[in-house]
């Protein structure tokens, strides 16, 4: 199977012009005609994430954040940004970016997390897209019952994977829980929405103390506040499911239906220590 051919495939579950006009995605560095059987996900493009996809022997390295987000005027090898792209290339292995297309897809990232969780039955846009209800940034869902907010934070705990951020609740810990919000990454900007939609608590990452502090005393939602990496990272493996599901429909080519994917389990969250100090 040649990238041109995986790339096609994922342009047409994340359509490019789904991003947000600032985000960079699509194909990064790579050849479209040289052949793939190998593909890995991960959230972040770091060296470590490169490591191990080196090291698998990966000709096709999918991430969710973009490696060169801001306009460059050159990829030396000088810079840490440079020695990847240097490295990707002298070992064959094209990368690819899903990013703010991944974010509004239907299913996207918000559902794959809300689904982490345990919010069950439909789920539904926090902003729907103008022309497409079905899709949009943020999910709400429901629990199959409702649960003390305290249990519902431990649940979100379990259904990431472990971080030195971990997991914070905001709001009474017995406050019942029955309508959940999530937006996966960054989504103070939804905390608004959040309140309008009458949701019970609202998980998300990257939550600031004013922002935060001043949305609590207007009496909206609980807010649950997680590692940005870990809740993006549940996406990883939807995201796998669903190229190789297009890759082995029944008209595919045999190199397609042999196509091996992985997903790093590198936990690569910027915060690495956690002291909650004295007691």
């Amino acid at each position: 199977m040649r990238l041109s051919h995986v790339i096609q495939v994922l342009d047409e579950i994340y359509p490019p012009a789904w991003a947000e006009s600032w985000d960079a995605v699509g194909l990064v560095c790579g050849d479209p005609d040289q052949e793939v059987g190998r593909v890995m996900f991960a959230v972040d493009p770091v060296s470590a994430v490169v490591d191990e996809a080196l090291e698998w022997g990966a000709d096709l390295l999918v991430t969710h954040h973009p490696l060169l987000l801001r306009p460059v005027h050159g990829v030396a090898a000088t810079t840490p940004k440079g020695r990847l792209v240097h490295r990707l290339i002298k070992n064959g292995t094209a990368l690819f970016t899903a990013h703010t297309n991944a974010d509004v897809a239907d299913p996207g990232v918000s559902d794959a997390l809300a689904r982490a969780v345990g919010l069950t039955g439909e789920l539904r846009p926090m902003v729907p897209a103008a022309d497409d209800p079905r899709r949009g940034l943020g999910r709400v869902g429901r629990l199959p019952a409702p649960l003390p907010l305290r249990d519902f934070t431990a649940r979100v705990a379990a259904g990431l994977p472990a971080t030195a951020w971990g997991v914070r609740a905001a709001g009474d810990p017995d406050r019942p829980v029955g309508t959940v919000a999530v937006c996966g990454g960054a989504g103070d900007s939804l905390l608004d929405t959040a309140r309008a939609l009458g949701v019970d608590a609202y998980l998300t990452a990257d939550l600031r103390h004013h922002p935060a502090s001043e949305f609590a005393e207007h009496g909206g939602p609980a807010l649950i506040d997680a590692a940005h990496w870990a809740t993006e990272w549940p996406w990883l493996a939807d995201a796998e499911r669903r190229l190789r599901a297009a890759v082995a429909a029944p008209d595919a080519a045999e190199a397609a239906r042999k196509l091996e994917t992985r997903v790093s389990t590198l936990v690569t969250d910027a915060w690495r220590l956690h002291d909650e100090g004295a007691k």
